[in-house]
C-alpha cells in the first residue's frame, strides 16, 4: 500500500502552491481560523456576541458573521475586535519597494 504525505494529497486535490485554487483555499482557511480564534477567545473571556458587539460598536449579527466568515470584515473592525479581546496584533506588508509593520 502506497502512502502519501498531507502536502502531496493537498497538492493533488486542491492544487500546488501558487495556483489560483490553492491560493483561494489557503486564504479561506486563514479567514476561517481567524473567525474561530475570535469565537474561542470571546468565549474564554466569558463574553456573549452581543457584549463584544457593544464593546466595539456593532450589532450581535456582525459578530456572528465575523466568527463564521472573517473574510467579509474590514481591517478596522478586526482591529477593534482584537483590541476588545486584548489580543496582540502584528501585521507585516512586504511590497517590492516598501516594508510596513504594524503592531498593537
Amino acid at each position: 500500500m502506497k502512502t502519501f504525505t498531507l502536502d502531496q494529497v493537498t497538492d493533488e486535490i486542491i492544487g500546488k502552491m501558487g495556483t489560483k485554487n490553492r491560493d483561494k483555499f489557503e486564504y479561506d482557511l486563514q479567514m476561517d481560523l481567524i473567525g474561530n480564534a475570535i469565537k474561542e477567545t470571546r468565549k474564554e473571556r466569558k463574553l456573549t456576541q452581543e457584549e463584544l458587539g457593544k464593546l466595539i460598536g456593532v450589532q450581535k449579527a456582525q459578530i456572528s458573521r465575523l466568527e463564521n466568515n472573517a473574510s467579509n470584515a474590514s481591517i478596522d473592525t478586526l482591529m477593534r475586535v482584537f483590541s476588545a479581546l486584548k489580543a496582540t496584533v502584528k501585521l507585516q506588508i512586504e511590497l517590492p519597494n516598501l516594508q510596513i509593520s504594524i503592531g498593537k
